[in-house]
């Protein structure tokens, strides 16, 4: 081995100095500076506020007409009954049915009538015998007469005395008398029979209308009673019937807000059940008196249309429309009363435009509903700001809440 090579083995590598403190500190400098440049753009940046929006709307035309006023009640049926028997007795048939439609006077049940069957051939009976009787005594007073004439004759030409000529004739009044008591006997014996076929027929329970059964609560077998009898097992009643072209609504307007009801005044109902469906209505009559509790009066509203789908004790809104139609006036472009603002006699409203606020100044014309007619300053089909949050300038960062 050569000794250039004995001296390469030998030699003693050595690393690289590091680098000192003073060279490093420009490089963690520059880090800062740009990390904290970027939290400070961060946090310094505006921030986006969100908003509700609405669209600026062309009405009237052929529009619908503009609520008023909005109110929730329910259905109800003016003509409603819990059909009973005028008596007490055994139920031996029920014809009814949940849902069954029955006409004025058709048989819903029958009461057992053996008793009353009984009594009302009793009271024939006994009118038969006062008749009987009746015809007997008309018998004895045609003969009486003719005694009496006869022996008046006979005292007449002194054939007989004058007492036999009175017995003659007191007989005949006698007779007259009790044909006259045995008359009115038989008018009572009439009318026992009379009421004995009342009776039996109130074991016929009847529709006092027509309707629809929504309620049937008895059975054969049970005791049924016009009246409570103080114990579980009498039944008041055989079923519930319902007149649905009697139906109706009734909603409890605030007391503050009832001068903005008339009778005859237009309405739109709308059913809990059924949303999207717009029931014509109008007002009947505002009820004179108000709940002290809750500070309403109450409204009953007559439906225009019936239709199977509305039955009672449904929810209902109801909304109380101008008393001019809106397709009498001209389109009109409306925004929602909330989306103003004013400053004295300026006004103006926040556009949403492009994810910003935009502030424009507008002409109001009047009131229709919730909404206020706008007659300059903006253009139909652009977003404004629904009660904007205080503080929202113009051209503020906006996320939008279309409702």
């Amino acid at each position: 081995m050569d000794k250039s090579e004995l001296i390469r083995q030998l030699r003693i590598e050595r690393d690289p100095p590091p680098p000192s403190a003073a060279s490093r500190w420009p490089w963690w400098l520059a880090t800062v500076l740009v990390v904290a440049g970027g939290l400070w753009w961060f946090l310094a940046r505006p921030q986006a506020v969100p908003v509700k929006t609405a669209v600026a709307a062309m009405t009237g035309g052929a529009a619908a007409q503009a609520s008023i006023l909005d109110a929730t009640g329910y259905v109800v049926a003016r003509r409603r009954a819990t059909v009973s028997a005028k008596i007490t007795g055994k139920i031996r048939e029920v014809r009814i049915e949940e849902g069954q439609r029955v006409a004025e006077n058709e048989v819903l049940a029958e009461l057992d009538g053996v008793d009353l069957q009984a009594q009302l051939a009793l009271a024939q009976a006994q009118r038969e015998a006062a008749r009987s009787e009746k015809a007997d005594l008309q018998v004895q007073l045609a003969q009486a007469e003719r005694d009496r004439k006869r022996l008046q004759e006979l005292a007449g030409r002194r054939l007989t005395s004058a007492q036999a000529s009175e017995q003659a004739r007191t007989s005949v009044q006698s007779l007259q008398a009790r044909l006259a008591a045995q008359e009115r006997q038989v008018k009572v014996a009439e009318e026992s029979v009379r009421v004995a076929r009342v009776n039996l027929d109130n074991t016929v329970i009847r529709a006092p209308f027509a309707g629809v059964i929504v309620a049937k609560t008895a059975q054969p077998g049970e005791i049924v009673s016009p009246m409570s009898a103080g114990g579980g097992f009498t039944r008041t009643g055989i079923g519930t019937i319902v007149d649905m072209d009697s139906l109706e609504i009734e909603v409890d307007v605030n007391e503050a807000f009832i001068g903005r009801v008339s009778p005859r005044q237009p309405v739109q109902a709308r059913l809990n059940a059924y949303p999207d469906w717009n029931i014509p209505a109008e007002v009947i009559a505002i009820i004179p008196t108000a709940d002290r509790s809750k500070a309403t009066v109450k409204v009953r509203i007559a439906l225009l249309a019936k239709d199977p789908r509305i039955v009672p004790d449904m929810g209902v809104r109801v909304g109380f429309l101008e008393a001019e139609p809106a397709a009498a006036r001209a389109p009109e472009l409306t925004v929602p009363q909330a989306a103003l603002r004013n400053e004295g006699d300026r006004w103006w409203v926040l556009v949403a435009s492009g994810g910003k606020a935009e502030r424009r100044a507008v002409v109001p014309g009047p009131v229709r509903g919730s909404d206020r007619v706008i007659q300059s300053g903006i253009r139909a089909g652009e977003r404004v700001i629904v009660e904007p949050p205080d503080g929202l300038e113009n051209g503020a960062q906006i996320v939008s809440d279309p409702r």
